[in-house]
């Protein structure tokens, strides 16, 4: 009955953009009734929240079904003016103020927390994973905060971000911090439904996130950040308290550390016209190629992310010499311009439209925002290009050996290169899969190898390594399929390729 009337009333307009307009109002209309329905199962403290979070994704599902194709035309993309994107040695030069504790009081560190550890084999909280010397990524935080309160006699708050996935168990740790000085707050991402790909209705029956409904729910992106801060309450409370800027970054980036030299220039701008937002971007290189980039984009700074650039244009895109930088996802942002941006619906962000098969092999898709796509809704907005010390993030296990090696050197929580390092670079390292998680991982290293002079590492198949192992230059390691390589304790490998099968067996 309702596909007839959809044709009649298309057929009585004129062409194919009603009949797809009509289509799309039916179609709003059935997943206006099915939020509905799962509004009503909610139980009387959860009706608020949860309603706030329903009227969210109604918001975001309108925007998705007007927008069609790649949010971008290719031919007005511009590299960003000069002017824009400032070196970060010219904002060092400046130095700092004597009142540098009052600048750092008009701040809060915003973590992003809303990340499981499953990509590395672990459960819960990605956060909570030991990184070096027993220290999770969250302590680390804690000590860094920490330091500067102490250094400086300030009060920079820290903040979570969390999911409805990792809420619970980081409040549980949280009490280990009650005597640091640093007072931490929490608020939760949104927490939306996933859509059947194809009827573009929800998945979830009811509230519930547990049982088969533990699949049925998302939380949106990090571009969340902005209404679910705003709706926590948080945003107004540190206005009142007199704070000013947010800094925000990736719990797993460990070298997204409050940086003073910024701060002073977002608090005490030379041109005297302060920034509402600034990105810190850092130079692209082989490994970099799917960052997000600064352009130019009808006047304004504008974040492009992969998925939004035209399949044609995407070697373009990903090329190292006409887009030089990406960005680290380090974020300074006013607290006043989002309060405004927030109560006039002004911030417009892409929506990043992401697949994914359930367990059961249902085919959804959940729409979700990027926090630094909001740049073109901010007034006087600016990229810093930052050293490549300030982007290191801990991904994969590859990643985190890395960090666990004597490459760094750990002081209140800020791990820095160390200087027994005679070239800057961080080597390339591919672990295999035998490697990627966490456990698997640490069970094949009985310590940490020596990595101060290593360039490259690749080992795949089944690798240990012994005890005070050195690793220098180039190091190929490849034990075939049914082989195993057993490095021995002590071995000093140099520019060498180590394949086929070599057992050490206790005598």
């Amino acid at each position: 009955d309702r596909i007839v009337t959809w044709v009649l009333k298309a057929m009585s307009q004129d062409g194919a953009s009603q009949f797809q307009e009509v289509i799309r109002q039916e179609l709003e209309l059935s997943v206006k009734k099915e939020l509905e329905k799962i509004l009503t199962t909610a139980s009387s403290h959860e009706f608020e929240h949860t309603k706030k979070d329903l009227d969210g994704f109604r918001k975001l599902f309108h925007r998705f079904l007007q927008e069609k194709g790649p949010s971008v035309d290719w031919g007005k993309i511009q590299r960003p003016p000069e002017d824009s994107i400032q070196p970060y040695e010219k904002i060092k030069a400046r130095g700092l103020p004597d009142n540098i504790s009052s600048v750092l009081n008009k701040l809060v560190v915003v973590k992003l927390n809303g990340g499981l550890g499953t990509s590395m084999g672990c459960k819960g909280p990605k956060s909570l994973i030991g990184v070096r010397n027993e220290n999770t990524f969250l302590d680390l935080t804690v000590q860094q905060i920490e330091h500067l309160n102490k250094t400086y006699n300030t009060d920079v708050p820290l903040v979570l971000m969390n999911s409805f996935n990792t809420d619970e168990d980081t409040k549980k740790i949280l009490q280990k911090y009650n005597h640091c000085r640093v007072k931490i707050y929490t608020f939760n991402q949104s927490r939306y439904p996933r859509i059947n790909k194809e009827s573009l209705l929800p998945v979830a029956k009811d509230v519930s996130y547990s049982g088969e409904n533990t699949e049925a729910w998302y939380p949106p992106g990090h571009g969340d950040i902005y209404a679910s801060f705003y709706n926590s309450g948080l945003l107004d409370t540190f206005i009142g308290e007199g704070k000013e800027y947010i800094f925000v970054s990736n719990i797993d980036n460990l070298g997204a550390t409050v940086d003073l030299y910024i701060l002073n220039h977002l608090m005490n701008p030379p041109n005297g016209k302060r920034c509402e937002f600034v990105m810190e971007v850092t130079n692209k290189t082989r490994a970099d190629v799917k960052g997000g980039t600064l352009t130019q984009y009808e006047g304004k700074l504008r974040l492009v992310e992969i998925a939004q650039v035209p399949k044609a244009h995407v070697d373009e895109f990903k090329s190292v010499s006409k887009f030089k930088i990406f960005n680290t996802n380090n974020l300074w942002i006013s607290l006043a311009a989002v309060k405004r941006l927030q109560e006039q619906n002004a911030i417009d962000m892409e929506i990043i439209v992401n697949p994914k098969t359930l367990d059961g092999g249902l085919n959804v898709i959940q729409l979700e925002t990027a926090v630094g796509a909001a740049i073109k809704s901010f007034e006087n907005s600016l990229g810093i290009n930052v050293p490549r010390s300030r982007f290191l993030p801990v991904k994969t296990t590859s990643d985190l050996l890395l960090v666990m090696s004597n490459l760094y050197s750990l002081n209140a929580g800020s791990l820095t290169m160390s200087e027994k390092r005679e070239f800057p670079t961080v080597p390339l390292v591919k672990l295999g899969s035998s490697f990627t998680k966490v456990q698997d991982y640490l069970r094949r290293f009985e310590s940490i190898p020596d990595m101060l002079e290593l360039d490259h590492l690749t080992v795949s198949g089944d690798v240990t390594f012994g005890k005070n192992v050195s690793l220098k230059g180039t190091v190929i390691i490849i034990a075939n399929h049914g082989d195993r390589i057993d490095i021995p304790p002590g071995a000093v490998l140099e520019n060498k390729i180590v394949s086929g099968n070599l057992r050490i067996l206790d005598h």
